[in-house]
């Protein structure tokens, strides 16, 4: 599957020889490139992926936080009065 605005790369001679090629020939593939790897437009990958740690993070933080007053609570509550 590729992007909609994605481009079809032209083949690149020097990476004919490379491992994952001469795998792909052997196993009868069309080209000799297996798609995946590198990333021909890294930058703008990394652009992308970092508004979802901006996200992440703050996700994986409220869910520890959560659990952490919960058990607080819990432990607040299962305390038989002295």
């Amino acid at each position: 599957m590729t992007a909609p605005n994605a481009s079809p790369l032209p083949p690149d001679p020097a990476r004919y020889d490379e491992v994952r090629n001469v795998a792909a020939r052997k196993r009868g593939l069309e080209g000799p490139y297996i798609a995946g790897g590198y990333d021909p437009e890294l930058d703008a990958t990394l652009r992308r992926e970092r508004r979802y740690v901006r996200v992440l993070v703050p996700i994986v933080v409220i869910i520890v936080a959560t659990g952490l007053v919960l058990g607080f609570i819990g432990a607040i509550l299962a305390t038989p009065p002295a």
